[in-house]
């Protein structure tokens, strides 16, 4: 193909490729700022809660920021965003150990502050 037809290709179809750059195709899927602060609050809580980064690692569902841990996410109300997850050694889930810990932590409904602790402690 010439340098000439690239650029009457280009010219000819040039507005709708940039009506497609231009149109989102997954606004809709976009998660609110407050679910990702509140999965990120909620990871850290349990870090913090359970000794560490060294000795403590959550499920691999709190480390999915893209989809706002839905995997952990077991209510989502007008009381904030609550998730359930479990946690073990570090590296507990890549080598197919028994998990030590489970966590169900409540967070306000913009992310910002822990509601509550449900529970943390040995998987139930």
């Amino acid at each position: 193909m010439s340098l000439r037809t690239i650029s009457l290709v280009i010219a000819l179809s040039g507005t709708a490729c940039l009506t497609d750059l231009a149109t989102p195709t997954h606004a809709q899927d976009q998660l609110p700022s407050s679910q990702i602060r509140a999965l990120n609050l909620a990871r850290g809580t349990a870090v913090k809660e359970n000794g560490g980064l060294s000795v403590y690692q959550p499920a691999p569902c709190m480390f999915a920021t893209s989809n706002g841990g839905n995997d952990c996410l077991i209510r989502n109300t007008i009381n904030g965003y609550t998730y359930s997850f479990l946690g073990g050694a570090p590296g507990w889930s890549e080598y197919g150990n028994e998990p030590t810990t489970e966590t169900v932590i409540q967070i306000a409904p913009d992310g910002r502050s822990v509601n509550q602790i449900i529970y943390n402690g040995p998987p139930r």
